[in-house]
């Protein structure tokens, strides 16, 4: 048997092709280890025409080939063995996690967005358009490279994710509410609360019962951060919504924002005048009857309002006539 080193000086396709024939005249009759061992050569050949496929970087290592792979084709489904061949590597799995946790690249493993889709049906709905495959079928070993930018700190945000996962007696729940109270404002992605609830499968929806049960502002893209990637949460302020403001569906919820065009019904504010200066930095559901008087969940009892309308109306400060918004003298 010939070593992968002894083969002529041929072509990636001529050399896999002269060790296939090699393989098929063996007898069946051949030693178990024997018929295994002359595999060999097929493996590291498939691995050397694999890196060969990125002439222009060979010499880089095997981690920085998967993400010049990944880059090539973000919000694209790629499979694991796709990445065993194009590195060159048996360890590829554990280049993928350096570059998502170390490197600070979104790279979305297949069971997170199976999770995610699990939870409920408009998020399903979301990834299947956003990748053009049914979340359903996802597999372990597939990933998604869901931002051509690096968050540079995110490394930072592992080591905080390690200490507060190690946290004992602590919930599911608590643990996300604690990284995102730690990260106010700033985006964190679903790899990193799945990691941090120890991979339960329930991590979705304790992290939108946060939102709708809790009254805590936690936002996606689809709930009034259009501006989010994907996958992405996060925490817009440190304090929680009046009672009466909590339990609305998130898919009553998304129809109200979808219906006001994500837009303040009082101000116009969208997030697209969002700047680091200005007060308003959310759109919120506010009911027209408020619950005291039987007011409802229901889209036809909610309407959007900026944060800081939302509080003016609760202040008192801000009144709806006949569907008109208009300020309450004192």
């Amino acid at each position: 048997m010939l070593d992968a080193d002894e083969l002529p000086d041929r072509t990636g396709a001529e050399r896999l092709k002269s060790l296939v024939d090699d393989l098929v005249s063996r007898p069946e009759s051949a030693d178990l280890r024997e018929r295994v061992r002359s595999l060999l050569p097929v493996l590291h050949e498939l691995r050397a025409v694999g890196k060969a496929l990125l002439p222009e970087d060979a010499d880089l290592s095997g981690r920085d080939r998967i993400l010049k792979y990944l880059q090539r084709y973000p919000l694209t489904v790629i499979e694991g063995d796709e990445l065993l061949l194009i590195s060159g590597i048996g360890d590829w799995a554990r280049r993928v996690r350096e570059l998502r946790v170390q490197r600070g690249w979104a790279i979305f493993s297949g069971v997170t967005f199976k999770e995610m889709a699990a939870d409920a049906p408009y998020v399903a709905k979301e990834l299947a358009t956003a990748l053009n495959v049914d979340p359903a079928t996802l597999r372990t070993d597939h990933y998604v490279l869901m931002s051509t930018e690096r968050d540079r700190e995110a490394a930072d945000r592992w080591h905080l994710l390690n200490s507060i996962r190690k946290l004992k007696r602590v919930s599911v729940k608590e643990r996300i509410l604690r990284y995102l109270r730690e990260n106010v404002g700033q985006p964190v992605t679903s790899e990193e609360l799945r990691y941090l609830a120890g991979n339960a499968s329930d991590w979705p929806r304790r992290t939108r019962e946060l939102r709708t049960v809790d009254g805590w502002p936690v936002f996606t893209s689809m709930q009034g951060r259009p501006d989010l990637a994907i996958g992405t949460y996060v925490l817009d302020e440190d304090r929680q919504a009046p009672p009466h403001d909590r339990r609305v569906k998130d898919e009553v919820r998304i129809q109200v924002l979808e219906r006001d065009g994500y837009a303040c019904t009082a101000c116009g504010w969208t997030r697209k005048q969002a700047r680091p200066d200005d007060p308003r930095k959310r759109l919120e559901p506010h009911h027209l009857i408020e619950h005291a008087k039987k007011g409802s969940n229901e889209a036809d009892n909610l309407t959007t309002l900026c944060n800081v309308d939302h509080d003016r109306v609760h202040a008192g400060r801000l009144e709806n006539i006949d569907g008109r918004w208009r300020a309450v003298e004192h």
